[in-house]
């Protein structure tokens, strides 16, 4: 098992006095004496290098082969019904590349071909219908940025300090480029007609794996923004996110993001299937459960310096930065705190992309060794503040497993290394 995956359970007190912090610019480091990389002939520009056709499919430098998807093999029986997680500590920007996205399944990945694809929309509907791949690509398309988020993510994190590694804490999401048709006209095309009032009816997705995962979307959420899509970051979806079709519910949890879509049913009420009963429920302190909770709320995780991350460089400039998100939007700012919560400093947002998807933070600083207790908040444009740990346990208590948006805590030492806390 990877190392940064193994428990930590300390916990420090919160100190009172704020690491002294100023917006600085990077400088390059003084030579003392000639540097043989510059002054000397090496060897790679010596010979010639690889042909185009040495990897039809582009693949990634061997020197970055460390930025893979991991998971932790005991958290789960089997990979089969399993997760692993993105590396967010190494990636920046907000795009995730699709070979990096993590993957959850419940009972494995399939193999299912465009040619064998078929999607059948039937219930409360006037004319069942059912699409092929190709139908599905002659029609009207879209292309949205949206983040997909497990629930369970940071779920490890509330009854304490778990896993070491913002990978894992936090790395059950990407962020990527969708294109495909709205749902709304796929319904269109089979008729609502016949199911009058849509106030109080509701669309049954249903998956083509052996699990038959399926959820319940309000009718107003499935008229609203959900997408069938077929395409990822401009190519096609990979087999373990779907492949051919999947669905994207924008800013819903990624369980209703059913893949290999198989079929749409219109119904007067909820399924209640095992997704939405038995699982996906916040379990309360007093052992009641809270279901319908669909929505992420605004979220946001120090990416580095992180425990995959350490500071390296030593003293003097340092670029913390982030991610943050939200299901109810956009996000509208950052606060970042390095004494633990003490004292915020307004981060500095990256370029804005659609609704409901990654934003990129930072923080520029002068680091002078102290030790320092990173964190991040996130605000999104309802106006919601991300909530502390302590904040969240009162309100739900510690007997969930689901929608943990915590504020998360780094403590770095002096020698720049990180390490998952609490603070008190």
């Amino acid at each position: 098992m990877d190392d940064f995956a193994k428990t930590s359970r300390r916990a420090f007190l919160r100190g009172s006095a704020a690491v002294a912090a100023g917006t600085v610019a990077g400088k390059a480091a003084a030579q003392d004496a000639p540097d043989p990389l510059i002054t000397e002939l090496q060897d790679w520009a010596t010979f010639t290098g690889y042909g185009v056709d040495e990897t039809p499919y582009g693949l990634p430098i061997k020197y970055e082969d460390d930025v893979v998807r991991r998971n932790v093999a005991w958290l789960t029986a089997s990979p089969i019904s399993s997760i692993n997680f993105t590396p967010i500590h190494a990636l920046e920007g907000t795009i995730t590349p699709q070979g990096c996205a993590f993957e959850r399944h419940h009972s494995g990945a399939i193999e299912l071909t465009k040619d064998d694809y078929r999607l059948m929309i039937n219930g409360l509907v006037d004319r069942p219908l059912v699409f092929t791949y190709a139908d599905l690509e002659r029609l009207p398309r879209e292309n949205h940025v949206y983040f997909c988020e497990c629930a369970a993510n940071t779920g490890m994190e509330w009854a304490g300090a778990q896993l070491n590694g913002a990978q894992f804490t936090h790395g059950m999401i990407h962020n990527m480029e969708y294109t495909g048709v709205p749902l709304r006209a796929l319904l269109a095309e089979a008729g609502l007609d016949a199911a009058g009032d849509l106030s109080d009816k509701w669309v049954y997705v249903e998956g083509a794996d052996a699990s038959s995962n399926g959820r319940s979307i309000p009718m107003e959420k499935a008229l609203d923004d959900v997408l069938v899509a077929f395409k990822a970051n401009g190519e096609a979806l990979r087999m373990e996110h779907g492949y051919p079709v999947r669905l994207v519910v924008p800013g819903w949890e990624g369980n209703m993001w059913v893949k290999w879509l198989r079929r749409i049913e219109i119904t007067d009420a909820a399924v209640e299937s095992r997704e939405e009963t038995s699982k996906y429920t916040d379990v309360y302190e007093d052992g009641t459960a809270r279901k319908w909770t669909w929505e992420m709320d605004a979220k946001s995780v120090v990416t580095s310096p992180s425990p995959q991350m350490p500071i390296t460089h030593g003293t003097g400039p340092l670029v913390i930065s982030g991610l943050a998100w939200s299901g109810h939007g956009k996000i509208t700012r950052v606060d970042v705190s390095i004494d633990g919560g003490v004292n915020w400093q307004t981060a500095r947002l990256g370029k804005q992309g659609d609704t409901k998807a990654l934003t990129r933070f930072y923080l520029d600083i002068e680091w002078d060794g102290s030790p320092m207790f990173l964190q991040s908040r996130a605000i999104d444009e309802t106006g919601y503040v991300q909530p502390t740990k302590e904040a969240l346990r009162e309100a739900r208590g510690e007997n969930s497993v689901y929608h943990n948006n915590c504020i998360q805590t780094w403590y770095v030492n002096e020698e720049g290394v990180a390490e998952n806390v609490e603070v008190s």
